[in-house]
């Protein structure tokens, strides 16, 4: 992924022009990456908001450069006009970061017909979200059923890619907590394989012991996507914990 926002904490993905991006895509292709993932707008709880048209000043550069490579562009945006923008620029994929709580988010996504990654969230603000009480999963199962039956009614549910929401959660936890409340998660990923859906996890990206024991605890379970800073490395560490049929 990359992150078009100068607020992203993961400062070494940051890229404000489309020579910046261009080449750091490029690179990220080369380690395995098949898409990139792009924002504007930070969702960690210190991350000013920004308006739409300071959203799209922020990604028109880098995005057409990446779509010049012509590889398959997500767009993370919770602004249905910075989403217009976006994919009339070349995006397809709607990485959808309030969960399309907006309905007019939900209309533009039926409209374009298009690819949408659904994330976990309880609070109408990525920046801001409530607590989670109780078993995670259980809690996630419960959202993600009530979410794609409004979904329904647009024909959306089919285009959905479950994501936990492991790429925010609550803001402001220590680490202490934020571990366990991940490590909860990503031992029950099976569990949201009810829904007949592709998972789509955040993972996470800085190399410490345990984040590296989060990691493989969540590519134990075979996810279909998962969305990655380091893609080479999420590509070792999956062939060596899942068999590869041949």
């Amino acid at each position: 992924m990359i992150n078009a926002s100068p607020d992203s904490l993961a400062d070494f993905s940051v890229a404000t022009t489309g020579a910046e991006a261009a080449a750091y895509a490029r690179k990220l292709l080369a380690d395995g990456a098949d898409h990139i993932d792009l924002g504007g707008q930070a969702s960690h709880g210190d991350a000013a908001m920004v308006s739409p048209d300071e959203e799209w000043a922020i990604l028109e550069g880098p995005l057409n450069a990446i779509v010049d490579l012509g590889v398959t562009v997500s767009v993370d945006t919770w602004q249905v006009e910075t989403a217009r923008r976006a994919f009339d620029a070349g995006a397809s994929v709607l990485n959808a970061a309030d969960a399309l709580q907006d309905p007019e988010m939900m209309e533009f996504a039926a409209e374009r017909e298009c690819d949408i990654v659904l994330p976990f969230m309880l609070g109408p603000d990525p920046r801001h979200l409530k607590h989670v009480e109780g078993d995670p999963v259980e809690v996630m199962v419960d959202w993600f059923d009530h979410r794609l039956n409004e979904m329904d009614r647009f024909g959306l549910r089919s285009r959905c890619y479950l994501d936990p929401g492991t790429g925010f959660a609550p803001a402001h936890w220590d680490w202490s907590e934020r571990r366990e409340y991940q490590r909860r998660i990503y031992t029950g990923l099976d569990r949201l394989r009810v829904f007949g859906l592709p998972i789509y996890v955040p993972v996470p990206w800085k190399q410490t012991p345990d984040r590296m024991e989060l990691l493989d605890i969540a590519l134990a379970h075979d996810v279909d996507y998962a969305r990655a800073h380091h893609p080479a490395q999420v590509r070792s560490r999956h062939a060596a914990l899942v068999p590869q049929v041949a």
